[in-house]
């Protein structure tokens, strides 16, 4: 599957259940709805951006999509940061910054790796594949 789809379709289901059942999304993510009862609504303002950002991506085409696909690398860099300085900021636990920053972080990738033109992404796998081969090999 291209990245770019994953990544759209992974957009839509996050955002989707972000707004249906955002207490469950939060916890999660490794915080606490009663600690922060409002997490609850700025969870399904990050549904909805996530719905609008995958569907969009989905159905858009040729430069459109590059830029829908550059516009969310962006979002998903901003995500990680917040995770990233999240407990030194913010005041949710370390836990809970990791999972955010690793989880925009890969967003980020995917988007990047999509951006690569086809061959590009062959390539990259199979330097991928050959490099976790060789580790395997030394152990």
């Amino acid at each position: 599957m291209n990245p770019v789809t994953g990544l759209s379709l992974g957009r839509i289901v996050i955002g989707a259940a972000s707004l249906a059942r955002p207490d469950a999304t939060v916890g999660a993510m490794g915080l606490d709805v009663a600690k922060n009862p409002q997490s609850a609504f700025v969870m399904r303002l990050f549904g909805a951006r996530e719905v609008a950002l995958g569907v969009a991506t989905l159905v858009s085409s040729g430069r459109g999509r590059t830029g829908l696909v550059l516009l969310g690398v962006g979002v998903d860099a901003a995500d990680a940061y917040a995770g990233l300085v999240g407990p030194k900021t913010d005041g949710i636990e370390q836990r809970a910054g990791t999972v955010m920053t690793a989880v925009a972080g890969g967003a980020v990738l995917a988007g990047l790796l999509g951006l690569l033109p086809r061959r590009s992404r062959k390539a990259a796998a199979v330097t991928a594949a050959a490099a976790t081969a060789g580790k395997r090999a030394k152990k």
